[in-house]
């Protein structure tokens, strides 16, 4: 959001946590508001662009979100999610939950969400059957800013090898498109 306020764009905050809300409007001078983004409240035609930051691995009915997404979009705007992928460490989260379980070990990593981890063919094809058309679907870094400083330092210069060398390594899948123009 702060990155679209100071190229002079207006921003409209969407999320399902009511803490995550409260932390935006303290961060931003913005709108935001509690909601699923399954079903938006927003006239059709409405947005030049829509971005969605590591939520779309946790909607129950991600189809739903193209199709609000793609309906609040003017013709020519464009859409991106960054995600959660598939690889060979994301894999083994679902035993790591089930095996924490049986050991009545109350935390695994985070918890288990219910998350979806997708692989890069799955999102194209949501993209694709929604309308979306120019689509890219692309392995990206697991650098995060919210790591503390030496280890995001290490992370940031560690993303170009994983990038290019070792794709499947990278556990985020970044995704963008364009409502056709009528």
């Amino acid at each position: 959001m702060q990155r679209y306020l100071k190229t002079g764009g207006e921003v409209f905050g969407f999320d399902i946590s009511k803490g995550m809300i409260k932390k935006a409007k303290i961060r931003n001078n913005s709108e935001v508001a509690v909601g699923n983004a399954e079903v938006l409240p927003f006239r059709d035609n409405t947005f030049d662009c829509i971005s969605s930051i590591l939520a779309f691995s946790y909607l129950q009915y991600p189809e739903n979100m193209l199709y609000e997404a793609y309906r609040v979009l003017k013709p020519g705007g464009s859409i991106s999610i960054c995600t959660l992928g598939r690889n060979v460490f994301t894999a083994i989260v679902p035993a790591a939950y089930r095996i924490g379980e049986k050991l009545r070990v109350n935390r695994v990593g985070v918890g288990s969400f219910g998350e979806h981890y997708y692989r890069e063919e799955e999102i194209y094809t949501l993209f694709s059957e929604t309308g979306f058309t120019d689509l890219s679907v692309e392995r990206r870094s697991f650098a995060h800013v919210d790591l503390k400083p030496p280890l995001y330092s290490l992370t940031k210069k560690m993303e170009p090898l994983i990038e290019d060398k070792l794709p499947y390594l990278a556990f985020n899948i970044c995704a963008a498109g364009k409502k056709p123009e009528k």
